[in-house]
């Protein structure tokens, strides 16, 4: 049997200590697209970060994750859930995926795995994504995945020098379970 956090591409693993360099390199990536640019981290910043996200309590309601190639074993990327509202059934997730493992089917499918753990194990009832509106890839990958579009912040965060819009995504369980199949219904 295979795991439930494994895919045909992906297998998704908790993050480990030693995943700091990884971290740190996907940040880096995640600059040069224009997200948040923050002061440079230090190597130890970054293995502290890594260690605590290791000793993060599995069964919180937000979470990161590594995303593996089941090819070979090597981290290609990490996906996270935050803004996680268990009274509302809301949670927001983000994704990144190294810039040499891109166009791959990695985060489709890893956001796949996700979702389905949200809305089966989880049962929230709603998944929404922000995108900055100049990030091409990543608004095709939300709408090849079934998002619907439900808004755009209009110069809603200054990065890089500049005012960028973000465009707000959002999938309901039913809306998932349809695309993607699920669970019988009771």
């Amino acid at each position: 049997m295979t795991s439930y956090w494994t895919g045909e591409r992906v297998r998704l693993r908790a993050v480990e200590p030693e995943d700091g360099p990884l971290l740190a390199r996907l940040s880096e990536q995640e600059e040069r697209l224009g997200d948040a640019l923050n002061p440079p981290r230090s190597a130890e910043g970054w293995t502290a970060f890594a260690r605590e996200k290791a000793a993060a309590d599995p069964t919180a309601d937000t979470y990161q994750l590594v995303i593996e190639s089941r090819a070979d074993g090597t981290a290609v990327g990490g996906i996270s859930v935050h803004r996680a509202d268990a009274r509302s059934g809301l949670f927001e997730y983000g994704i990144t995926v190294g810039t040499e493992h891109r166009r791959r089917g990695y985060a489709s499918e890893a956001v796949r795995l996700v979702l389905r753990h949200q809305f089966e194990e989880r049962r929230h009832q709603k998944a929404t994504a922000r995108v900055f509106a100049h990030n091409e890839p990543s608004l095709t990958l939300q709408r090849q995945l079934g998002f619907t579009e439900e808004g755009r912040l209009r110069r809603h965060l200054f990065v890089a020098g500049e005012y960028r819009d973000v465009v707000l995504f959002a999938m309901f369980a039913e809306e998932f379970f349809a695309r993607h199949g699920g669970p019988a219904k009771l």
